[in-house]
């Protein structure tokens, strides 16, 4: 990929992306009566980034060998994605609406075997980079020329089986995979930093091998800047991307607020709700 401009309509495309998945994401917890809010507001703009602009996949042909993988390793955010694999056509658009109901195929945390576009069925986290780190290696093996992407919550990063991935990433060189850790500065107890503290974060995975990157995780500009780097500056190391984020961003009494990890609005609250995010600015 060659250095591109990035033109202010893509950035406002991006933008709107990213209120879309947040007020999709309100529109299906109202469906199951319960969700999690935060934890999709603080990655919205990843979510936007990553699937209309970088990952190289085709909707109308979910398992292309050929394409990019994404593992969502903080599958609890799968509601945030649901509405966009639907707008991009891997599955019908009223599937949404089954959100969670009994014999819908969308469910809390995401099953491959029922969705199209989901590479990975998550459940209890800390196991997504470990499953990347196998797709990478699959992917040079069978001398293909994907690339694997994996989000994770920095709360996973309390998870073992998150290091001996890292340590397994760098040791193989696996340039192929990238990860992105939503720094949303919290998790299901509270604070990271007050429950088991992750930093530093990027002298970790330095010492196993990795590159790393830090990003404002709301700015896609930024974001966008950054994947580009990655591309271009190419070596045999694997990559994480620390995104710096707000768990709940963009509406303020869920901002860092870990009353609301999981949670149901009322009607007149959502209604509100949907108002902040439909008129805040972009970054």
């Amino acid at each position: 990929m060659k250095t591109e401009i990035i033109e202010k309509d893509t950035l406002d495309f991006l933008y709107d992306r990213a209120k879309f998945i947040r007020l999709e994401t309100v529109r299906l917890v109202d469906i199951a009566k319960s969700g999690h809010y935060t934890s999709v507001f603080s990655c919205a703009e990843v979510f936007s980034a990553l699937y209309y602009r970088i990952l190289n996949i085709d909707p109308n042909n979910p398992d292309w060998t050929d394409r990019d993988r994404f593992v969502l390793s903080k599958g609890h955010a799968a509601i945030g994605l649901y509405p966009v694999l639907a707008e991009l056509g891997y599955f019908p658009k009223e599937w949404l609406d089954s959100y969670t109901r009994v014999g819908s195929p969308l469910g809390d945390h995401p099953d491959m075997r029922k969705v199209p576009g989901i590479d990975f069925s998550s459940g209890s986290l800390g196991h997504g980079l470990s499953v990347s780190v196998g797709m990478a290696l699959g992917g040079r093996i069978d001398d293909r020329d994907f690339k694997v992407y994996c989000m994770l919550g920095d709360g996973e990063l309390n998870e073992g089986q998150i290091w001996e991935a890292a340590m397994s990433a760098g040791n193989f060189k696996l340039s192929n995979l990238i990860a992105i850790v939503d720094r949303n500065q919290m998790s299901l107890d509270g604070f990271t930093e007050d429950i088991m503290p992750v930093n530093p974060i990027d002298e970790k995975f330095k010492a196993f091998g990795w590159n790393t990157y830090e990003v404002d995780g709301h700015d896609i500009k930024s974001l966008l800047e950054t994947f580009q780097h990655v591309e271009e500056h190419k070596n045999e190391k694997p990559t994480v991307i620390i995104a710096h984020t707000l768990k709940g961003k963009g509406v303020k009494g869920m901002e860092l607020n870990n009353d609301w990890h999981l949670g149901y609005l009322s009607e007149a609250d959502r209604k509100r709700v949907e108002e902040e995010i439909l008129h805040a600015s972009n970054k």
